[in-house]
């Protein structure tokens, strides 16, 4: 673009000095028209990269997730190949559930069986409670007993060892309550011992039921997002485990980011919203638009990791290190009813952000996209 530029200034030095003569073409004046180019020159580069700052530097990315089953097992099916486009919760591959359904219906009649015994804990209580009852009427009855014959026992019509037989008896009759009332107790609380509306050892088989339906389901390996598959290498007959991770695939997600890198001192005007266009070299003749989503204001040159150690300080008489650009997370947009063409993962290219400065300069840049979409159809290698 600088070219066109300065071809254009000395077509004008040229129509006005040489075709024109409008002023004299001597020393003076060609030493003038060199400096007045230069001037120009500086000029419109320093303010078009203010105003419309440039990224050479622009990476489309996607989303890879590893996957890597929950549960254990012998594969049986891989319902997908690799590169093929598959939509959210579309089967990517089976392991054999034989062995997760086994332990599904074991836990199911352990439900039934501890259901059927929490539903008799009502009639332990009960139970326990009328034990309870009774050991209380034989315990106030002896000692009634004993009362009556120390009072007859001490006038003498009573002997001593009828105080004797009944003191024996109060004291068995109070063990025998204690026990009873220890065994309502008991019941009461495994009575009152609920989550939720079940008792509890009915909620505990209840959550063991539900993980190993969990796991039941997790057999079936399923797709995280839309997106496409790839690396698959797995087959029927192999065995997926999950720790240590071991990933039976990868998966790209379909959905994408865009990232372009700037210098640290080219986005003192930039805002979210601001228009951008993009040129890639994997969609030659293209331009993509797009618009600024945020300014990720941080490099990792401006983070102090966590430890005990003193942070390690450049040594003296040596230059600093150059510092890293910001990323600007870019959103693509549709332009004049053309949808958001596909861009391919990792495809790479050049960007420029139009601010709401000077418009009448983003014609320069908007001239260096246009220019870079050209060349990109051109393969500059020997064949």
């Amino acid at each position: 673009m600088l070219e066109i530029i300065l071809g254009g200034y000395c077509g004008i030095i040229w129509l006005i000095f040489i075709k024109l003569k409008l002023f004299p073409w001597n020393i003076q004046t060609q030493i003038g028209s060199a400096v007045g180019g230069v001037l120009l020159l500086a000029a419109i580069t320093f303010t078009v990269n203010i105003i419309t700052p440039g990224s050479e530097d622009v990476r489309v990315i996607n989303f890879v997730t590893e996957v890597v089953p929950r549960v254990q097992g012998t594969v049986t099916k891989v319902a997908v190949e690799g590169n093929t486009l598959v939509k959210k919760g579309d089967i990517l591959l089976e392991i054999d559930d034989k062995p997760y359904a086994l332990k599904v219906k074991q836990l199911e009649a352990q439900l039934a069986d501890t259901v059927a015994s929490a539903k008799s804990l009502q009639q332990t209580f009960d139970s326990a409670k009328a034990n309870t009852s009774a050991a209380k009427a034989n315990l106030d009855l002896m000692k009634k007993r004993l009362v009556e014959s120390s009072d007859l026992a001490s006038t003498g019509a009573g002997n001593k060892y009828d105080v004797e037989y009944y003191q024996a008896e109060v004291q068995k009759a109070q063990a025998a309550y204690d026990s009873a009332k220890s065994s309502e107790n008991t019941a009461q609380l495994k009575l009152n011992a609920v989550v939720g509306d079940d008792n509890a050892s009915v909620a505990q088989i209840k959550a063991q039921l539900e993980n190993a339906k969990y796991d039941l389901e997790s057999c079936i390996v399923r797709a995280p997002a839309d997106g496409y598959p790839t690396a698959v290498t797995v087959r029927p007959g192999n065995y997926a485990v999950s720790m240590p991770l071991r990933p039976v695939m990868s998966f790209v997600w379909f959905d994408q980011r865009v990232i372009a890198f700037f210098d640290q001192n080219e986005l003192r005007y930039v805002q979210p919203g601001d228009n951008v266009e993009i040129a890639l070299k994997a969609l030659p003749g293209k331009i993509v638009f797009a618009k600024v989503d945020s300014i990720i204001w941080a490099s990792s040159q401006g983070q102090i990791q966590q430890s005990g150690s003193i942070p390690t300080a450049p040594a003296e008489m040596l230059h600093a290190p150059l510092p890293l650009k910001y990323a600007v997370k870019l959103t693509p947009i549709e332009m004049d009813g053309e949808p958001v063409p596909i861009m391919p993962m990792g495809a790479r290219g050049i960007a420029g952000i139009y601010t709401d400065h000077l418009h009448p300069l983003h014609l320069v840049r908007m001239l260096v996209i246009r220019l870079h979409t050209i060349l990109n159809n051109l393969v500059f290698k020997l064949p």
